[in-house]
C-alpha cells in the first residue's frame, strides 16, 4: 500500500492553494465543498476563481512565500512553475504540513482521489498518483451503482444510532437487526425517502422474519448500454428475475450471476403464460421474502401491462417499485434517426398497438390520420398490410412515409424505409425478425443518415 486511504476533515480549517489558475480553481471547488477556508496566492488570479472563494476565504496577489504556510493544516501547490512547486512541497514537509502538489506525486504526501459524494457516504478511489484517469474511470463506475438516495438511508441509519444503542445495547444483536434492516423492504424505503414507512423493519422481532420486494423495470428497447441506472443496481440486487420476450440477452447478461431467471412472455410456436399466473407468481415469491424483478422490455407502463401487475401486487400488500425504462418508440426511432417530432412536420406523438385479430387491425382511424403527428405502431409487423390499407382508406397519402425498425438498439437492427403504398413489397421480400416496431408520418422519410 503506497499510501494510507483516509478521509481529512477541513471543516473552518484553513488550506493554502498557491495558484491562481483553472488547476487551482478545481481543488478550490472541491475543498469549498469540504467547507474549508480557503488563502490562495498567486500573481495573478481569474475572476471565476475569486468569485468561487467569494466569503469563503481571502486572495493574496503576490508571490509564494514560507509565511503563508502559517496557521494552514493543508496546502496544494497548483502553479505552472516546477521549481516554486519544489519549494513549496519542501517547506510543508519541513514544516509537517500535509502538501499535494498537482500532477507530481513524487512531491507529495497527501494526493487527492476521485471521489464518489453521497453525503454523508463519501466514497473515494486513487491508484497512488499512477493514473489518475484509471481512478475517474473506476469512479465512473461506482457511479453508476450506487443510488442517489444511499445519502437518505445513511442519514435514516445516523438518526437512528442513539436509538438503536438504547434499545439493543448488546452490540452483536444490534449489528444484527441493522443486517436484517439492509436486506429489508425497510432500505429501499429509507433511500426513496420514506422513513416512517422504513421504521417497521428497524425492530428485532422482524429478524429471521422474510418479507419480500417487487421492482417492476423497464429494460429499454434492447441496447444494455440504454438501461438507466436504477434499473442496473436492481438487476445486481435481486434474487429472482421474472424477464419477458422483449429482453434481449445482453441486457440479462446485466444482471447478478447468481440470480435465479425465468422467462414468462410470449413466444412464436410456445405456449404463453397467461397475465394472471405472472401476477400470482409475483405475490408467491414475494411472500417467501425474494427481491423479485420483473424486467420487461421498453417501459412498464407502455404496453407492458405493468398496471395490472401492480394492482395484484397492492392487493397483497407486497412492497413494489417501478423504474420507468427507455421505450421502444424512444430508443427504435433515436437509433433510426428518426425524430419522433419537429417543427415542420409533426407536432404529436401516438403510441397505439398494432395487434391484429383475425388479420384485421381495429383503431380508431379518423383520429390517426389527421395531419402533423406521428404514430407509433408496437407490435404491428403482422398487420402491416391492414394498417396501411386502412391510413389509406380513411384519407392518408399512400406517399406517407412509413418506416419498419426490426430488433431496433441493437446490433442486429434492420430499419426498411418506404410509403404506405410500397412498404408491403419491401417487408415481403426482407423478411425482418421480430421485435419491429412501425413510425408512420412525414418524420420517417428524414434523412436516413441521422441513423445512429
Amino acid at each position: 500500500m503506497d499510501y494510507l486511504p483516509l478521509h481529512f476533515n477541513v471543516k473552518d480549517q484553513t488550506v493554502l492553494v498557491v495558484g491562481g489558475g483553472d488547476v487551482a480553481y478545481r481543488k478550490v471547488e472541491l475543498l469549498i465543498a469540504a467547507q474549508a477556508v480557503i488563502r490562495v496566492v498567486a500573481v495573478e488570479v481569474t475572476g471565476r476563481l475569486r468569485d468561487l472563494i467569494a466569503d469563503q476565504g481571502q486572495v493574496i496577489i503576490g508571490h509564494y512565500e514560507v509565511k503563508h504556510l502559517d496557521d494552514v493544516v493543508l496546502v496544494v501547490a497548483a502553479t505552472s512553475d516546477d521549481a516554486v512547486n519544489s519549494q513549496i512541497s519542501m517547506d510543508a514537509h519541513a514544516a509537517s504540513i500535509p502538501v499535494n502538489v498537482v500532477d507530481k506525486p513524487e512531491l507529495c504526501s497527501v494526493i487527492f482521489p476521485a471521489i464518489v459524494d453521497r453525503s454523508p457516504v463519501i466514497m473515494s478511489v486513487g491508484t497512488s498518483g499512477a493514473t489518475p484517469v484509471m481512478a475517474r474511470y473506476l469512479k465512473s463506475l461506482l457511479d453508476q451503482t450506487i443510488p442517489e438516495g444511499i445519502s437518505q438511508l445513511a442519514n435514516y441509519l445516523k438518526g437512528k444510532r442513539e436509538v438503536l444503542k438504547t434499545q439493543y445495547p448488546d452490540s452483536n444483536l444490534r449489528r444484527k437487526v441493522i443486517e436484517a434492516f439492509l436486506s429489508s423492504p425497510g432500505k429501499e424505503l429509507a433511500i426513496n425517502n420514506r422513513p416512517d414507512e422504513a421504521d417497521a423493519y428497524l425492530d428485532d422481532d422482524e429478524i429471521g422474519v422474510v418479507q419480500g420486494e417487487v421492482y417492476l423495470v423497464g429494460a429499454g428497447p434492447g441496447d444494455p448500454d440504454l438501461l438507466t441506472l436504477r434499473a442496473v443496481q436492481l438487476l445486481q440486487s435481486a434474487d429472482v428475475i421474472l424477464y419477458d420476450n422483449l429482453v434481449s440477452d445482453l441486457v440479462l447478461q446485466r444482471a447478478r450471476r447468481d440470480a435465479y431467471k425465468e422467462f414468462v412472455g410470449k413466444r412464436s410456436g410456445y405456449k404463453s403464460t397467461a397475465q394472471e399466473d405472472i401476477n400470482a407468481l409475483l405475490v408467491r415469491l414475494a411472500k417467501e421474502g425474494k427481491r423479485v424483478l420483473r424486467l420487461k422490455g421498453g417501459d412498464p407502463f407502455i404496453f407492458g401491462r405493468g398496471g395490472e401487475e401492480i394492482e395484484a401486487l397492492v392487493a397483497e400488500k407486497i412492497p413494489f417499485q417501478v423504474i420507468p425504462g427507455i421505450s421502444a418508440a424512444n430508443g427504435c426511432a433515436a437509433y433510426a434517426g428518426i425524430p419522433l417530432t419537429h417543427r415542420d412536420y409533426s407536432q404529436s406523438v401516438r403510441f397505439v398497438t398494432g395487434h391484429p385479430k383475425d388479420g384485421v387491425v381495429s383503431l380508431a382511424w379518423d383520429d390517426l390520420v389527421s395531419p402533423n403527428q406521428t404514430i407509433v405502431f408496437y407490435m404491428g409487423l403482422g398487420g402491416l398490410a391492414s394498417i396501411c390499407e386502412q391510413l389509406i382508406n380513411h384519407g392518408m397519402s399512400q406517399a406517407m412515409p412509413i418506416a419498419v425498425v426490426s430488433k431496433g438498439t441493437t446490433p442486429e437492427q434492420k430499419v426498411l424505409r418506404g410509403t404506405l403504398e410500397t412498404i408491403g413489397g419491401q417487408v415481403a421480400s426482407t423478411p425482418l425478425e421480430t421485435p419491429t416496431l412501425i413510425i408512420v408520418g412525414e418524420v420517417a422519410g428524414l434523412s436516413h443518415s441521422w441513423s445512429v
